[in-house]
């Protein structure tokens, strides 16, 4: 078991004075899945009242506005989690039996249908294919995901909130939004149910307790094949301890930390800042 400490600030300073702004913050994990949420907070600068809910996918939402002049806004999300997940015991589903199983479920069938952000070239259809021949299909759905980590070179700075998959894949270069975005589209290519994952990754487990290291939101995949299995596969990583899950939803556009309209002038400039601490 790890208990994380995750603080996180973003926000979006603005080109002008700002008349008023309309917005959504999905910063804070649930409980479930292996984790517990000991304690949860989102501080809102300025100052403003918000409603929480849990939207469709299950992501817990903050939503907010802001009808007094500002030039910036800041949201702080401090989150103190225990995590402790156990591995999948349970076999998997067979071919035969994964295509009726998946039909039967809105929660997988939702997660067949590729979208704008994770619509697969070719290409990576055809290495999907080949990755999985002779597996079943737990054992296919891990070796897409490694494939993929094999073939994308994890790099920021190359591509931007709104590349697709196919952009990422051109680029042979992403970060972690863009490698599960792949990840997804290759797995719904061959009929297996998969959905984008948002949250946190503590980067080294050695660093030591107490100690805080910067980190950033994170991304990795689910597949559906008996049951929902989670893996990471920018870092090629199975989903364990260091790992504080957020959101889940189809795509990156359905757990964005932070989204929202404003009146004022345009251009604004996005700032992120994430901290994740190993508790004792």
């Amino acid at each position: 078991m790890s208990r994380l400490r995750v603080r996180h600030v973003t926000g979006y300073q603005y080109g002008g004075g700002v008349t008023q702004s309309y917005n959504e913050a999905r910063m804070l994990p649930g409980s479930g899945d292996g984790q517990f949420v000991l304690a949860a907070n989102l501080e809102i600068s300025p100052i403003s009242s918000s409603q929480a809910y849990v939207d469709y996918w299950g992501t817990r939402v903050n939503s907010f506005e802001i009808l007094t002049p500002h030039d910036e806004l800041s949201l702080t999300a401090t989150s103190l989690v225990e995590v402790q997940r156990a591995a999948h015991a349970e076999p998997g589903l067979s071919w035969t039996d994964l295509g009726p199983a998946a039909q039967a479920s809105v929660d997988t069938v939702e997660q067949l249908q590729q979208t704008r952000l994770t619509e697969p070239p070719e290409e990576v259809v055809a290495i999907a294919r080949a990755a999985a021949a002779d597996l079943d299909p737990c054992a296919a759905a891990l070796a897409v995901c490694r494939e993929i980590h094999r073939r994308v070179v994890y790099m920021a700075g190359v591509t931007g909130v709104q590349s697709t998959a196919q952009e990422s894949w051109e680029h042979g270069r992403g970060v972690c939004q863009d490698i599960a975005h792949i990840a997804i589209g290759a797995l719904r290519a061959i009929g297996v149910p998969a959905r984008y994952v948002s949250g946190y990754l503590h980067p080294d487990p050695a660093f030591p307790i107490g100690t805080p290291v910067t980190g950033e939101s994170h991304a990795w995949v689910e597949w559906f094949c008996g049951s929902w299995h989670g893996f990471d596969p920018t870092n090629d990583l199975p989903i364990g301890e260091r790992h504080v899950l957020v959101g889940r939803g189809r795509d990156y556009a359905d757990v964005a930390p932070l989204r929202g309209v404003y009146a004022g002038p345009f251009g604004s400039r996005l700032f992120v800042e994430v901290e994740i601490t190993r508790e004792a």
